[in-house]
């Protein structure tokens, strides 16, 4: 029925032009898979369900000044992503962080040494604090959000392959300041082998 609206340059103009028809194919085509990105970054089903909403709301409101020549699915996540930001700059999202790397370090150290648990986190934060600006957002976005390469370069307008160049650059400089000493807790934490290239 709205074949025609496949065409990215006709669905922005439809919706330009306040074309309901164009703004139905919109949610039908991007809705699930909105969806499915905001609930991995936010872990909550309704709260997923309510960023795309308001997405879908704010892409109406401000239809007048989208660009023809606009990326909209790649809009679209990065719309989904900064209501996700929001989100959590507003305490509603829950992220696993700090928990995941707390359970690792038990696994590491003594369960008794809580100290020295505390010190090497410290030790980790700080470091990765201290990651080239680029480089760190990229790697809380794959580590700390829980997001797939795919899903980053989409939502930065990057390529895959710079996306995976700024993570192996992450877990080089991690191994690198950290020392040998931390590497195998480095390995528990992200399941990844620095004898080799980074599983992403």
């Amino acid at each position: 029925m709205y074949k025609h609206f496949s065409n990215q340059s006709l669905l922005i103009q439809g919706l330009k032009q306040g074309d309901e028809e164009a703004y139905t194919y919109l949610v039908e085509n991007y809705h699930n898979r909105l969806c499915a990105y905001a609930n991995s970054l936010i872990r909550d089903d309704l709260l997923a369900e309510d960023i795309v909403q308001n997405v879908f709301v704010q892409i109406w409101e401000k239809r007048d000044k989208l660009k023809t020549e606009l990326s909209l699915k790649s809009y679209l996540y990065k719309l989904v992503h900064n209501k996700f930001i929001d989100e959590y700059r507003k305490g509603k999202a829950v992220m696993a962080l700090e928990k995941t790397y707390a359970t690792a370090l038990a696994l590491a150290v003594d369960e008794k040494d809580e100290i020295q648990e505390q010190k090497i986190l410290n030790i980790l934060f700080n470091t990765i604090q201290e990651l080239p600006p680029k480089c760190k957002q990229i790697f809380l976005m794959s580590k700390k959000e829980g997001l797939t390469n795919i899903e980053i370069s989409e939502c930065l307008n990057l390529s895959i392959k710079t996306v995976e160049s700024q993570i192996t650059k992450a877990f080089r400089i991690l191994k690198n300041k950290m020392g040998e000493k931390y590497e195998t807790i480095l390995m528990l934490i992200f399941r990844t082998d620095f004898k080799m290239n980074p599983i992403i």
